[in-house]
């Protein structure tokens, strides 16, 4: 048996606005103990956190950790080899920021994400998705609009197929859904809304019809999991919370009634500011095309007013990015976007004890509680006063421990 002890910490336990003072006991992956008073034992690792800030690691649930380029046309070109070596660097980059588990929003390759759960590759934990489902023309066709039709040879199907299970009609979904669910997926993704980096499909428009979702949700119900949909527009976001999609991506335009109608059905949203402020900022320069760029009209903006919405509403919201390529690096930006209309609880809580609720995993991530899996972040400073001391990289981070492993330690 392995231990470790956190002494003399100010301890955000994912859940209480309040700081305690207090100290942590870890065995093995395990957290055992949390006491106001220090804890007698001899233990491996004895960690003097002298008044830091010790919380439970961050959650990211939207990345996208094979989308090595902004170009989704060309990106469905690029060998495999290429995609594989960005993912590993993308998720121990990942993981140097300190967050200590993400879900895959789709698009990763089922035997990569096999090679992750062997621990092949040094990772954050990995929720995989499966490839994300998209009707033809949706947000998960790549091909551009000149391009022919899919063909239905087996032995050589679409590049894009890597990412995206094309599906039309209810019963298509219903196999695609069950499909990655064998692959290994633990929730799947699909496309209910037009998006920003897909060719040939505006922004605003509904995708799937009822039915195909109500497909999806019920396989994903039977299965124990849970459906999460892609949707920029009002009309989306209010259609998929009715027809019973647990978790909202990106909710960009959400109204106040339909933030209302999420909280009523305990529907969740995940809001991903970080990518359209890193498309505004340089998209073209790392490969956005122009079609992308003109979808962004006020982007940002609505995205921001949703976040009010959502607080002013009661929806539970867990804390996104979807950064793509060299964009990754700029995750941390997610926490400074949103202290500009929530405070620092709210924010804090996305990132971990919301975020772990909308994986399934209430109690045993996103906490420092005994009985939760030892993932420990160590914080020169109180977040609570200055969240965004969370999103630098890293750099404020002295401890990363995930699974009980100190990642890093420079104390």
């Amino acid at each position: 048996m392995t231990r470790t002890i956190f002494r003399n910490a100010r301890i955000f336990d994912g859940v209480a606005r309040d700081l305690r003072e207090g100290h942590v006991l870890v065995e093995n992956s395990i957290i055992r103990e949390v006491s106001d008073a220090p804890i007698n034992v001899v233990a491996d690792v004895d960690i003097d956190a002298r008044g830091r800030t010790l919380m439970p690691g961050l959650i990211d649930l939207h990345v996208h950790i094979w989308a090595a380029d902004m170009d989704v046309v060309k990106l469905a070109q690029m060998p495999t080899e290429y995609y594989s070596i960005f993912a590993a660097q993308f998720l121990q980059s990942t993981l140097d920021r300190g967050f200590t588990t993400l879900r895959d929003a789709g698009g990763t390759d089922a035997g990569f994400a096999m090679a992750i759960e062997k621990g092949f590759i040094k990772s954050p934990r990995f929720y995989h998705s499966g490839r994300y489902i998209s009707q033809t023309g949706g947000h998960g066709d790549f091909r551009a609009g000149h391009q022919q039709h899919l063909s239905d040879c087996m032995c050589c199907p679409p590049k894009h197929e890597r990412f995206t299970a094309i599906a039309d009609g209810a019963d298509a979904v219903r196999k695609a859904v069950r499909e990655e669910f064998r692959r290994g997926a633990k929730a799947i993704k699909i496309m209910a809304s037009g998006g920003v980096a897909s060719p040939t499909d505006p922004l605003d428009k509904l995708q799937f019809t009822d039915a195909e979702i109500l497909a999806a949700v019920e396989e994903a119900e039977m299965r124990g999991s849970y459906i999460f949909a892609h949707c920029h527009p009002d009309n989306a976001i209010r259609r998929c919370s009715e027809l019973g999609v647990r978790c909202i991506e990106h909710v960009s335009m959400v109204s106040p009634e339909t933030a209302t109608i999420m909280a009523k059905n305990g529907t969740y949203g995940v809001p991903t500011l970080a990518v359209v402020r890193a498309f505004y900022d340089d998209g073209p320069k790392f490969g956005l095309p122009q079609a992308s760029l003109l979808k962004m009209q006020d982007l940002l903006e609505a995205m921001t007013q949703g976040l009010v919405h959502m607080k002013k509403a009661g929806v539970k919201v867990g804390f996104g990015t979807d950064l793509l390529a060299e964009h990754h690096e700029r995750q941390g930006i997610e926490f400074a976007l949103r202290a500009e209309v929530l405070d620092p609880y709210d924010i804090l809580i996305s990132a971990t004890s919301v975020a772990a609720e909308i994986l399934m995993e209430e109690g045993r991530l996103g906490v420092i509680a005994p009985g939760a899996d030892a993932d420990i972040l160590l914080v020169d400073g109180n977040p609570m006063d200055d969240v965004t001391i969370l999103g630098q990289d890293g750099r404020n981070f002295p401890v990363i421990m995930k699974a009980g492993e100190l990642h890093k330690n420079i104390l």
